[in-house]
């Protein structure tokens, strides 16, 4: 049984230190195991962290301010319990925002399953989930789907760098 009064080290885990410089029949002596000259045989001879030898180091390759990707589209996901707070019957991304349900700058508009319906609702989205669709559709409610957007966010600054 293993106890606290019985437990010996595995055999190896422990070595004794090394002795530098202690003569040359140690095997370590002379330049105690360090080579002939340069850098690393020196005190205190070691290169700082992240020095590549002269290189230019990787933090400094990298830019150090993020990165924005043009394309990206914005999404306003909305669950079915988040329509029983809206007040219209009439469901877009527009209205959405009007009612103050969705805040800030979206592109597309998907509806999520979660919740229950009790109107019946019209809804104009981009995506709507199959969950979603079948619990609208048993209130009586109709969906729209819109096509996607397909033109990139930026064009309008390539228009107003033209007009320039």
């Amino acid at each position: 049984m293993l106890l606290l009064n019985n437990i010996r080290k595995t055999p190896g885990a422990t070595t004794s230190r090394k002795r530098l410089g202690r003569g040359q029949g140690s095997g370590l002596g002379h330049t105690a195991g360090k080579g002939d000259k340069g850098q690393l045989a020196r005190s205190g001879g070691s290169v700082r962290p992240g020095f590549e030898g002269g290189q230019t180091p990787l933090h400094r390759r990298l830019p150090k301010w993020g990165f924005t990707n043009i394309y990206r589209r914005e999404i306003a996901e909305v669950n079915l319990s988040e329509l029983s707070k809206f007040s219209g019957s009439d469901v877009s991304l527009e209205t959405l925002k009007k009612d103050r349900i969705v805040k800030g700058r979206f592109d597309r508009l998907y509806i999520l399953g979660n919740g229950e319906v009790k109107k019946a609702y019209s809804i104009k989205a981009h995506k709507v989930s199959a969950s979603a669709k079948e619990k609208i559709e048993k209130a009586g409610g109709k969906i729209e789907l819109l096509p996607i957007p397909t033109k990139a966010p930026h064009s309008i600054r390539t228009k107003a760098k033209k007009s320039k």
